[in-house]
Order: C-alpha cells, then structure tokens, then sequence
C-alpha cells in the first residue's frame, strides 16, 4: 500500500513539475518569434517528455527494464492513447510540415530503434546509444532551419501585431517567475521520477510481474500525462499545432535522446520480449498518419481507432505479463 503511494505522489510531481516546466520554459521561448508548431516539437515537447527522461535515466542507473519499457510504452501512448482521446475532443488538422517531414521522421526513428532493439536481443549498448543520438543531432539541425524561417515570417510582424499575438499569464510577464516556474518544474520532475521507479521496482517484486510490464502501463500512462493534459487543452484552444507538434517532438525526444543518453549511462536491457511492444511503436507511427491521409486530418473516428488499439496494446501486455 505504501509503494502505491509513493508512486501517486511521485507521478503527481512528474506531472504539476512538467506543467511548470512547460509554463516557464514557453514564457520565455514566445519571446524569440517562434511558431506554435515549433514551440510544439521543442519547448513543450521536452518539458512534457522530461519526466521520461528522468524515469529512464534513474532506471537505466539501476539497471533496470523499466528504462526501455517505459519509451516504448510512451511512444504508444502518446499517439494512441493521447491524440486518439485528443481527437474525440476535437478533430485534429496536421499541418502539411508535419505530414512531409516530422511523421515520417516519427517512423523513420521508431523502425530503427525497434530493429536495434530486436538485433540486440532487447539489449542496448552504448555503441547503440551514440547511434541514437547521431539521428537526435540531424533532427536538431531541421529544428534549427524551422527556427531560422519562423524568425524570418514572425519578425515582420508589426509591434501592434505582436503585442495582440502575446496574451501573458502571470509567469509570462516576469522572467525572474518563469526561470523559477522552469527550474521549479523540472526539480520536481526529477525527484517525482526517482519516486515512481523505486515504487515501480517495488511493486513489480511484489506482484511477481516484470518491470518491463511496469514500465509499459503504470509508468508510461503515468509520464504521459502531461502531453495527455497539454493535447487536450491545446485542442481546446484550437491549436492543433501544438497538440501534434508536441506528440511528435516526444516521441523523438523519447526515442532519439532518452535512450541514447539512458545507455550512455549504463547500458540496458529488457527483461521481457519486446517483439509485440515494438509492433505496436511502429504500427501506431504508421497509423497514424494513414487515418489521417483525408484532408490531413485526424477525425474522431481516427481518434477511437487509435484510442482502442492502445486498450489492445494493455490488454496483450497484461496477458504477456
């Protein structure tokens, strides 16, 4: 009982350490002339996936199989599970950059993590992780000729424009508050992970059941609350752009950098077969994008579609212990 509080509090400090994390971090990104999709792959999508990073990297310092199970299990979740609810909220229009280039980039990322991870038999060496982060780098370079034109299209705006483009919180209008809203934020992140993988390991011994099956269900959904809760409010709002944006740069954040730097700390390995989880990584990249095909769109019938395939992806994990 006491372990399954320590991973309530932990994950609730993953998630209120994220929101504060992002608020800050965007108070002062809005200040360079940036656009909503950019802010999406970057900015947000970081801070949404910074409870991923430090999750895994605590793990991957145990050793243990939650490093991996908990990247895959977010990468499923986050377009299954999160713009499928997302989409049943409000369809989803996908920008044509995104359907171009950052998609297939999803899917490009996912097929060579998975053959990695199938070549080494669920074992990641750091030769695999130096590998990782050599794509992170090439995604890096796109994101900073994304940055050079939305400076160049943002900077012609005029002053009046800007100031009408600009409605700040309380944490936007004071850089001292969104440095500590930024710093705050991912103090809680990290601690809240060390939280959810000591109470995660616990209770996987307690139950008999794999840390690998942790990492894919508790602590996936878990550390993808703040991209669950982000993709909402952002469909909400009606800025599909970020809802989309931030799933994609997660996942290629989860992927590319996560386990890159997870293995250049230690390297790791699964303690289960992840041949299904790894179908379900590159089937929900691929699926997504098929759903949406008409009109670049992902409509509530795509978002129920994506939504089921992720309570199949649970319910075969839990069956595959």
């Amino acid at each position: 009982m006491f372990n399954f509080l320590v991973l309530v509090v932990g994950i609730t400090l993953l998630v209120k350490g994220a929101d504060y994390l992002i608020s800050g971090s965007v108070a002062v990104s809005r200040r360079l002339g940036l656009s909503e999709l950019f802010i999406g792959l970057t900015i947000i999508a970081f801070g949404t996936s910074a409870p991923e990073l430090a999750v895994s990297i605590q793990a991957a310092l145990k050793g243990s199989g939650i490093a991996i199970g908990n990247v895959i299990g977010s990468n499923i979740a986050n377009i299954s599970l999160i713009l499928g609810a997302t989409a049943i909220i409000m369809p989803l229009k996908i920008s044509i950059s995104t359907f171009r280039y950052e998609i297939p980039f999803v899917i490009l990322t996912s097929l060579s993590a998975g053959m990695i991870l199938i070549d080494g038999d669920g074992f990641l060496s750091r030769f695999d992780g130096i590998v990782l982060l050599s794509f992170f780098v090439i995604f890096l370079d796109y994101l900073y000729s994304m940055a050079k034109k939305d400076r160049k299209i943002l900077l012609e705006l005029e002053d009046k424009e800007m100031e009408e483009a600009e409605k700040l919180s309380k944490i936007d209008k004071s850089l001292p508050i969104a440095l500590l809203a930024t710093f705050g934020g991912l103090a809680g992140v990290i601690y809240g992970g060390k939280l959810v993988i000591d109470s995660a390991v616990s209770i996987a011994k307690v139950f008999g059941v794999s840390e690998t099956l942790i990492g894919v269900t508790i602590v996936a959904i878990g550390t993808s609350l703040p991209e669950l809760v982000t993709g909402i409010t952002a469909a909400l709002k009606k800025k599909a752009d970020i809802a989309v944006g931030n799933v994609i740069g997660s996942n290629v954040f989860n992927v590319l950098l996560i386990l890159g730097l997870s293995t250049l700390f230690n390297p790791i390995g699964a303690d289960r077969n992840l041949l299904q989880d790894i179908i379900f990584m590159i089937g929900t990249a691929i699926l997504l994008p098929t759903l949406s095909f008409k009109n670049r769109t992902l409509s509530r019938l795509g978002g129920s579609i994506l939504l089921l395939s992720y309570l199949v992806y649970i319910y075969l994990g839990i069956l595959a212990g």
